[in-house]
């Protein structure tokens, strides 16, 4: 090394100007002004964009952030904010103050059951959460104060039991819980522990007649087996049902 020359601790990644950060501003379908720092290599939150805070929309997904300011709560219009596939292992607590957010997308960091903080459960208007592909092994119960929340992805996480605070959520329509090492319900304190491939619970009224006889007629035929081996599994979610990987085609957006 050079004489004088010091090691940088910083990580590597694109530098973002406030000139390249204006010139990915795009205006959305519905009139919202999206700021697109997607894909772009980005290692440090860039300062510059917090003279763009009026923005409606951010997507800051597919880079190399770790870190998130707390400066992100100047950010006072925003109603949909992409984080996925990041590196992010902590949430600051900063996130609650955003209190337009209809959607949060988390997915594919590296976020813990500490790194998560209860303060997004003052989200109030959030209505898709997005937190799949992380290692969770609980999620805030304070989430059980997002009235409004309609999806929750928790996919290829490490729950080991459906979230209690989910169970009485007015709106919500859809719970992907897919690849968690869940136990079944009949296998308790034996230590058996399977993982669910293919679960999603959604409302009788978000689907078409014939998804619905299919549903009801598995159902039967699952609770059929069931008393025959003197089991019987209870629904988790009242007023929700498991359907076929088929029945919403919206479904795949969580993938």
């Amino acid at each position: 090394m050079a004489k004088g020359r010091k090691r940088s601790n910083e990580p590597k990644g694109r530098k973002i100007t406030l000139k390249m950060a204006k010139l990915a501003l795009k205006l959305t379908m519905d009139g919202k002004r999206r700021l697109d720092l997607s894909n772009m290599e980005i290692a440090i939150f860039p300062k510059c964009i917090l003279k763009l805070c009026d923005v409606d929309e951010l997507d800051l997904s597919r880079n190399l952030l770790k870190k998130l300011p707390n400066s992100i709560d100047k950010f006072v219009n925003l109603r949909w904010l992409d984080l996925h596939s990041n590196q992010l292992d902590h949430i600051p607590e900063a996130i609650g103050r955003l209190q337009n957010l209809h959607s949060l997308n988390l997915c594919n960091n590296h976020l813990s059951t500490v790194g998560l903080p209860s303060e997004i459960g003052l989200l109030r208007k959030l209505r898709s959460l997005n937190l799949g592909m992380n290692v969770l092994e609980r999620i805030p119960s304070s989430i059980a104060g997002l009235k409004e929340l309609r999806h929750v992805a928790l996919f290829n996480n490490l729950l080991t039991r459906e979230p209690d605070c989910l169970r009485n959520l007015p709106h919500l329509e859809s719970v992907n819980l897919k690849c968690n090492p869940i136990p079944p319900e009949d296998d308790k304190g034996t230590g058996a522990v399977r993982r669910v491939e293919c679960l999603y619970l959604v409302k009788e009224s978000c689907l078409c007649a014939s998804c619905l006889w299919k549903v009801k007629e598995d159902r039967r035929k699952v609770d059929s087996w069931l008393s025959e081996d003197h089991s019987h599994r209870k629904s988790r979610f009242s007023g929700m049902i498991t359907p076929n990987s088929v029945a919403q085609e919206d479904q795949v957006t969580w993938r």
